[in-house]
């Protein structure tokens, strides 16, 4: 995979049964992170990356591989089995096994004629909590077999100030609510299955991310979460100091959720207790449904899911290391994120303006001041660290996108043909919201649109099933009384021909 070959147990496949587990699924998370990887090694150089939960080592592998000096990978594992297989891996890959400064002298000594050694890789054996607690990293990637909470303090115990952590959490059954009593136990929070159930996962994973960073002093910034079949992947800056902190814990918010139209909305912030919470949803269905109607879930993250700027950087490291397989998915992220329909993406910019477009995606250059806002946050590493201006681009500022989305089958109006997705974007952007499509779900729709316009728009250009096809548009009263009365008249048309056969 990706020019990097690996040994693998034969039950590979059976977590439960494999020292060594390896997923060929998995193939899209680990492209995301190696991207995620290289556009962070733009920034600062060498890096100091940590796979948590190596297995076969295959990603810690593909880091050394492909960028080479720019990254110091250690790969770790708690199986002896499984570190003996990396460092096979390791040897088969051409890269040198290192376990101190001094082996490394003696391995590059006995280098034997002719080998090429493409770089060095740290292997250790011990548990991810105390080896995250006696180094510190730039960047660190979790993907235990199952949920990361309890690898979330000792990850944010020792990152360096603007690094790295990606979280995988594999364990989509609490997160999607087929089990909601694990997800309680596990991140504490309650939850409900949901046409937005996959964003809600999201939510629940940052949310427990940004608590365990606010425990160190640390507040986050998230630069993308994906919610695909197989896993959960957040990725989040780190942002050092009490001040970053505390700005993280208030975005973690309780949600109420409408049980009849599932319409949802982020309770305000406040210690009074609320008299008529109700009243805070914008649908009615509290005064025209009998009973309770609405839940509180959570608690979530409530801000941005998306670093636009950082997206479009992956982009180009995607372009660059010839990963085809997620550019489309990037592609489909970086439009979430400024929650713009694809037919509106700007790919061009005014020539007066300072810019470099790479492969069909305009990227602005850094800004220093935006750069030094930034390290006044907190230390760093060294001042040897900052010695481009691609530090910190002034393009990774998160801008805020609606919360959630809509599936538009789900809201669709009985014995009515919808339009297709495409021109119902364009004729909510035309009606004057924010709108896109979501890597989310396939049929959904992220926009700032009430449910309750959502669904006028999509009846005001939905045609009745009789009419035939797929014709879309506004269907005008005039040309609906037209069609009643031609109904009417071949109704009574056949009316007539029955009595006359009689």
């Amino acid at each position: 995979e990706a020019d990097t070959d690996v040994q693998v147990c034969p039950n590979y496949s059976v977590p439960q049964k494999t020292d060594s587990y390896f997923n060929p699924k998995m193939k899209l998370n680990r492209q995301l992170i190696f991207c995620t990887l290289a556009a962070l090694a733009e920034e600062r150089k060498p890096l100091e990356c940590l796979d948590a939960f190596g297995a076969t080592g295959i990603m810690g592998l593909q880091w050394a591989k492909h960028l080479g000096s720019a990254v110091k990978v250690t790969i770790n594992d708690l199986n002896e089995n499984s570190v003996t297989l990396i460092q096979e891996n390791c040897h088969l890959n051409k890269l040198k096994v290192v376990v101190d400064s001094k082996e490394k002298e003696e391995s590059d000594a006995i280098l034997e004629e002719g080998e090429e050694n493409l770089g060095n890789i740290k292997v250790t054996k011990m548990d991810a909590n105390v080896l995250m607690h006696l180094r510190s990293f730039d960047f660190i990637h979790l993907d235990p077999f199952g949920t990361s909470v309890n690898y979330l303090d000792s990850a944010f115990r020792n990152i360096r100030n603007l690094g790295i952590v990606s979280v995988t959490s594999t364990d989509i059954s609490s997160l999607y609510a087929k089990a909601q009593h694990v997800a309680r136990r596990h991140y504490g929070c309650n939850i409900v299955r949901t046409e937005y159930y996959k964003e809600l996962a999201a939510r629940i994973v940052v949310a427990a991310v940004a608590r365990a960073a606010a425990r160190c002093n640390k507040g986050i910034e998230v630069l993308f979460a994906v919610a695909l079949e197989h896993f959960v992947l957040v990725v989040v800056r780190v942002l050092r100091g009490p001040t970053s902190a505390d700005e993280t814990a208030k975005k973690i918010q309780y949600l109420i959720h409408c049980q009849w139209c599932e319409e949802r909305i982020f309770q305000k912030d406040g210690n009074m207790v609320e008299e008529n919470p109700y009243r805070q949803l914008p649908c009615n269905c509290h005064g025209s449904m009998p009973g309770k109607t609405a839940i509180e879930l959570g608690p979530l993250w409530s801000s941005s899911l998306f670093n636009t700027g950082f997206l479009k950087r992956m982009l180009f490291e995607s372009f660059h290391h010839g990963l085809d397989d997620i550019q489309t998915l990037i592609k489909t992220l970086i439009f979430e994120s400024e929650c713009t329909p694809q037919s509106q993406f700007s790919v061009h910019a005014p020539s007066n303006l300072n810019k470099q477009e790479e492969y069909g995606v305009f990227i602005k250059t850094t800004d220093d001041t935006t750069t030094d806002n930034y390290i006044a946050q907190g230390k760093r590493k060294g001042n040897e660290t900052i010695t481009t201006s691609a530090k910190r681009p002034k393009t990774d500022v998160s801008s805020e996108h609606p919360p959630f989305y809509y599936n538009i089958h789900r809201h669709s109006i009985k014995g009515m043909n919808m339009p297709k997705l495409k021109k119902f974007l364009c004729y909510l952007s035309q009606a004057g919201f924010r709108v896109s499509r979501t890597h989310f779900d396939p049929m959904g729709v992220r926009t700032d649109a009430p449910l309750m316009q959502f669904k006028s728009i999509l009846l005001k250009y939905s045609t009745p099933t009789y009419t035939g096809g797929q014709s879309e548009g506004h269907v005008q009263s005039a040309s609906e009384d037209t069609v009643a009365d031609r109904v009417e008249m071949s109704v009574n048309d056949k009316a007539e021909a029955s009595s006359c056969r009689r």
